[in-house]
């Protein structure tokens, strides 16, 4: 039925294709009958793919990135689609509305997106409201957290402060997110010192599960560096990775904005390796990039990713993609004479490997 509907949703401006899915899974999808009908479709049950990571039981390793659901207004329809949690935002303590349109771009034959967003959320305030209306949930629940656009550098840890104190209650995790494109100078809180403050700041207010998102444009010394001072500074684990801004990897790109989808895939599964060789068995992983069939998925499992993320495969593939990707890691562990996902996690961290072209 996707294959159907697609072309129809993409020969909309990305951003209204988005806002009509939005509106059928809030308004449409929670209704009673639709959303049993959804999750009798969508949603894969199987004791094979169960786990207990970081405190969090997950049903299955599937979950949705941050980005899509950016105001926590989308959560109990994107249940019905298969996923193992679900991660909100990026929210910032005030409202702002982002980037001057167009900002969002499809690559078709690519399979990629572009995005230049900039983080449009309406704000800590607000979110909250609906965060409290569903949590605790039957999935566990991240938040996702940036930087305000007008804030300083010098006033970043406490910017971030402000609206992850607002969220500590209606929450299971969290992510920091310093590693957006779209926010002028973002990346370069990237960096040992932030990090660091970060980190002690947050561990000061909770237990809970904090992680960071890391971008995959770094160079890998800076990176495990920066990776590093999160573990050491309370950390319970990395994001690898963010959107990329290798403009060379994707044809006709625009100059500006993240790319994500297939055209990252090579990158990312290089990046993710490199960070498992170092950081495997020292904190959970989770991939997140350039993830679009079950094969790059379970790929990224044996890495050493306890989770995976996803976003722009949903876009492309429809409703079905969790349940298809587990439906593939669960043939391909039998395939491999596994019974349990806890055994394939890492079976290949710290292994020799060739690099992957783009």
């Amino acid at each position: 039925m996707y294959e159907k509907i697609r072309p129809l949703l993409f020969n909309l401006d990305p951003e209204n294709s988005h806002a009509l899915c939005a509106f059928f899974l809030r308004q449409i999808a929670t209704l009673p009958l639709v959303q049993d009908l959804l999750a009798s479709q969508y949603v894969l049950s199987d004791e094979r793919l169960t786990q207990r990571v970081d405190s969090l039981s997950f049903s299955n390793p599937i979950g949705l990135s941050a980005g899509f659901d950016k105001n926590a207004n989308m959560i109990k329809g994107l249940s019905t689609l298969g996923f193992g949690f679900l991660e909100v935002g990026t929210i910032t303590h005030t409202a702002q509305s982002g980037n001057p349109k167009p900002r969002l771009f499809r690559f078709i034959q690519e399979e990629s997106l572009q995005n230049a967003m900039g983080f449009n959320n309406d704000g800590v305030a607000t979110i909250l409201k609906r965060l409290q209306k569903v949590y605790p949930f039957a999935l566990p629940i991240g938040v996702n957290i940036g930087k305000n656009k007008v804030i300083t550098q010098s006033d970043s840890v406490k910017n971030y402060e402000n609206a992850f104190k607002e969220c500590i209650e209606v929450a299971d995790y969290f992510v920091f997110n310093v590693s957006s494109p779209n926010t002028p100078n973002l990346r370069d809180l990237q960096n040992v010192e932030f990090i660091a403050n970060l980190f002690k700041m947050a561990r000061d207010y909770t237990n809970k599960p904090l992680y960071v998102k890391i971008s995959p444009d770094m160079p890998r010394d800076d990176m495990f560096e920066v990776i590093e001072s999160a573990r050491k500074s309370g950390a319970s684990g990395v994001i690898a990775t963010n959107t990329s801004v290798d403009y060379s990897l994707l044809p006709n790109a625009k100059e500006n904005g993240g790319i994500s989808g297939r055209a990252i895939a090579g990158l990312c599964n290089d990046v993710f390796a490199d960070i498992a060789r170092e950081f495997f068995g020292k904190m959970t992983l989770i991939a997140s990039g350039g993830i679009y069939d079950a094969n790059e998925a379970y790929a990224r499992l044996r890495m050493g990713a306890s989770l995976l993320q996803v976003y722009t495969g949903l876009i492309y593939q429809g409703p079905s993609f969790a349940k298809e990707l587990n439906d593939g890691i669960l043939t391909l562990m039998q395939n491999d004479g596994f019974s349990h996902i806890s055994e394939v996690i890492g079976v290949d961290a710290g292994k020799p490997r060739a690099k992957t072209s783009a």
